[in-house]
């Protein structure tokens, strides 16, 4: 098989698709890597390991969507990337259809093949959502400190206080992998640290992984009002599998929360957890509604893209092997988990969150393709 790894276009983006040893293990397997140049830069690779581990160079990323046969990246293709998708091409990559029309459209009229990261599953997990949602998780503490400073817009509050002063208090809403990470960073800061999740046994498992050092609460719009009235960083950490994030901190919440205190909605790839939320880029990261500072970058894990990549990779190679080396009908008939992440195919959206969350109509892949040998 053909495999393009193209550069990353998205702002401030500099994680890459595979390591130069993803590289040489796919071109091992007899397959052709084709590398844009200076794709790997970013993140700490050269065109010269690319090349030592059998990759191919080329100049553009035109060349590099028009050679492959399948396309590993990491984020979700962006505009200027949309005439570049064609006919039964394999996209291996995040994709965040839910909050993403205009994306699902291009993939659906270009018959493109979308294999989603994050709805890829293994016994009841995400097993390359995992990765990604720890990076995020630790690094919403650090970037939630980081605005509460005063010079950068915050509160000035230090997140764990000192001998004589209070530390913060920092609300965490999902208790799944997101906000498991952020509140280790948490209670290793010293801050005071509340969780908020419907699942009353996912809250008996935190209170023993953390030893009653967090509070936990069950998720009711009473509790989360009365969190985040004396919160001094928010974290939204919340997850429905391919779909839309509910919308769980409205706009009227908001004059609950002290003036100056920080919002990190980690679940913006998916449309964010507070109503208020938008998306924002690392060039500008943050912006302001009803005195509430909001930090709402989609590609949070960017932003430590050496650590990123090797985490993702780590994940995600197995797979590429699988669809390389056996064609993406067999792979995805071989492997139930794997074919749950086929969000588009054959022009037709095929995972039924991702249609409901756009009122689009959806086809089960199953009435595409004869997946007996899933099922069996």
């Amino acid at each position: 098989m053909k495999i393009g790894l193209p550069k990353e276009i998205k702002d401030n983006e500099y994680r890459v698709g595979l390591t130069p040893a993803g590289v040489q293990a796919l071109s091992h397997a007899g397959h052709d890597v084709f590398v844009q140049k200076t794709a790997g830069e970013g993140s700490g690779f050269s065109d010269e390991q690319y090349i030592k581990a059998g990759g191919k160079l080329l100049d553009t990323a035109d060349e590099v969507w028009q050679t492959g046969d399948m396309i590993v990246k990491v984020k979700e293709p962006i505009a200027p990337e949309y005439p570049r998708m064609r006919e039964n091409q394999v996209l291996f990559t995040y994709l965040h259809l839910a909050p993403e029309l205009e994306l699902t459209k291009q993939m659906m009229e270009r018959n493109v093949t979308g294999v989603a990261y994050e709805t890829i599953t293994s016994n009841g997990r995400l097993p390359l959502l995992t990765p990604m949602s720890e990076v995020a998780g630790r690094m919403s503490v650090q970037v939630g400190a980081t605005y509460l400073e005063k010079m950068n817009g915050g509160r000035g509050i230090l997140l764990g206080g000192v001998p004589g002063v209070p530390a913060a208090n920092v609300v965490i809403i999902g208790g799944g992998i997101v906000g498991t990470e952020a509140a280790k960073m948490a209670v290793g800061l010293g801050a005071k640290v509340t969780i908020i999740d419907r699942n009353l046994d996912r809250l008996r498992q935190l209170d023993d992984i953390f030893l009653s050092k967090v509070q936990t609460l069950a998720s009711s719009r009473y509790a989360i009002e009365e969190a985040i009235s004396h919160a001094d960083l928010v974290i939204g950490a919340v997850l429905v599998v391919g779909a839309a994030a509910p919308k769980l901190v409205t706009r009227d919440m908001l004059h609950l929360i002290p003036q100056g205190a920080v919002l990190v909605d980690v679940a913006v790839d998916q449309g964010g957890c507070f109503e208020t939320t938008h998306a924002t880029t690392h060039s500008n990261p943050t912006y302001y509604e009803e005195g509430v500072l909001h930090y709402c970058v989609a590609n949070m894990p960017g932003a430590v893209p050496r650590t990123s990549t090797f985490a993702l990779t780590n994940a995600t190679l197995p797979y590429a092997l699988d669809l390389a080396n056996k064609g993406f009908e067999q792979a995805i008939k071989d492997d139930p988990g794997l074919c749950e992440g086929v969000n588009t195919y054959a022009g037709k959206c095929t995972y039924e969150a991702v249609a409901a969350s756009q009122n689009i109509e959806y086809t089960p892949l199953g009435s595409l393709i004869d997946l007996k040998a899933v099922a069996a």
